[in-house]
């Protein structure tokens, strides 16, 4: 792909011609880095409709769950409803798919499905983390294709024809700066998103754990589940009050 070094200046009034030259003088590498563009700006864009606070975590599905737990309606066709709902209504379904197991069978039952559902909401992240990883490297790749255009310029023409240089150093140049627009965006995304999916995990957790003392306060079978409540709502002991 030969660089010249005069479409720049003839293609400055049309910036879609303008793109391509740039494109064009930065060599093979710029093939894998636009590819990399595309798929990371799709995927941040993807995560963050699927990661929308409201459609993984409601607000108003725990105290729906909370008040079928108190007034003991629960059915099979409920929990298979909540199941569906939303990553945490799969979570707190299975707790409730549980409830009148052993306590401890039902805490596995609902990490078990924590699980699921976090690597569900992580997904396409590590690709992500790749892309932010690999973009400066092909850059760097870029660079090192660009010097040795210029080197085997400089053994054909010589020093003294600085045009003949001029298209390994746009290839060096160009292909660096390709590498750290698109890595820094996609780091920038990578950590808000795993922050994002970190946050509701520890919300699912929560309320994970409101939905078991609820389930313990609501059959009067395990004497730690007033306090457990208590300790989870930020409310103190009842016992403790009455000391």
């Amino acid at each position: 792909m030969q660089y010249d070094p005069g479409a720049f200046s003839a293609a400055r009034g049309d910036s879609s011609d303008f793109m391509f030259e740039i494109v064009k003088a930065g060599g093979p590498v710029m093939l894998p880095l636009i590819l990399c563009s595309i798929l990371a700006v799709a995927i941040a864009l993807e995560r963050l409709w699927t990661l929308r606070g409201q459609r993984v975590v409601p607000e108003e599905l725990t105290d729906k769950v909370w008040r079928w737990v108190e007034n003991r309606s629960l059915s099979d066709k409920q929990i298979m409803a909540l199941q569906q709902h939303s990553p945490l209504g799969k979570v707190l379904a299975a707790g409730l798919a549980n409830r009148h197991r052993d306590r401890v069978l039902m805490m596995e039952a609902i990490e078990d499905a924590g699980r699921h559902v976090a690597h569900d909401l992580e997904r396409y992240l590590g690709a992500l983390s790749t892309i932010a990883a690999i973009s400066p490297l092909l850059g760097l790749l870029g660079t090192v294709t660009g010097m040795i255009r210029t080197f085997k310029a400089i053994t054909v023409a010589g020093v003294g024809n600085p045009s003949a240089m001029a298209g390994g150093i746009a290839e060096a140049l160009i292909t660096t700066a390709a590498g750290l627009i698109i890595a820094i965006p996609a780091l920038v995304a990578y950590r808000y998103l795993r922050a994002r999916v970190d946050g509701h995990v520890f919300v699912m957790e929560k309320e994970s754990l409101k939905l078991v003392a609820a389930i313990d306060r609501a059959s009067a079978t395990r004497p730690a589940a007033a306090a457990e409540m208590a300790m989870l709502s930020g409310e103190p002991d009842p016992q403790e009050a009455v000391a």
